[in-house]
């Protein structure tokens, strides 16, 4: 299996059975598959997927059953090896996601503690979030990202699924363009 790329530096697209198995739901892929599925726009490599995915989920093994599927394939490599493809920012592939990243680290560390927060702040921030996803990315394009905030019940959890969150609208032109100013007003109740 010498000629097995390396996943963490590819690069996918879907094949014409992914594009039908997104139509059809034959395969009876579970949620979290057909979410990365769905995902798979031939520009997004194996740290931005592994980023949009639920803390504690193997990227790893959802492409490789994508790959063994026939629903995708490799594009391409990326240059350079990820530095880091668990928790914190993923390295990708274009030249923006470094600028949305280096932000993140920052821009949460003028947080008040999460113990001064309200449950009412949490249902205010959970809702931003979603609706903020669900206006700028589409309804339904984020859905294990929406169930995620769904049921982040503390501020804590609210945090964490922060960094997908901001990923997620640097992923899009309108989301870049407007994500300053959804930050200062998540941060508000975050």
């Amino acid at each position: 299996m010498s000629d097995m790329p390396d996943l963490t530096l590819a690069v996918f697209a879907k094949t014409p059975l992914g594009q039908q198995e997104i139509q059809s739901r034959s395969m009876g892929l579970a949620p979290l598959v057909r979410r990365i599925l769905v995902l798979i726009d031939g520009k997004r490599g194996f740290p931005d997927l592994a980023a949009l995915l639920p803390e504690g989920s193997d990227a790893g093994k959802i492409l490789q059953e994508l790959l063994a599927h026939g629903c995708v394939q490799v594009m391409s490599q990326l240059k350079t090896a990820p530095v880091s493809v668990s928790q914190e920012a993923p390295v990708a592939s274009t030249a923006q996601a470094p600028a949305a990243t280096s932000g993140t680290s920052h821009s949460r560390s003028g947080l008040p503690p999460a113990s001064s927060r309200s449950p009412k702040d949490n249902e205010m921030a959970r809702n931003f979030m979603i609706n903020s996803i669900n206006a700028i990315i589409g309804q339904n394009m984020r859905i294990s990202l929406i169930h995620d905030i769904f049921h982040s019940d503390t501020t804590e959890k609210l945090r964490e699924v922060y960094e997908a969150w901001e990923s997620s609208l640097a992923n899009t032109g309108m989301g870049a363009k407007r994500l300053p100013e959804l930050r200062d007003k998540l941060f508000k109740v975050l």
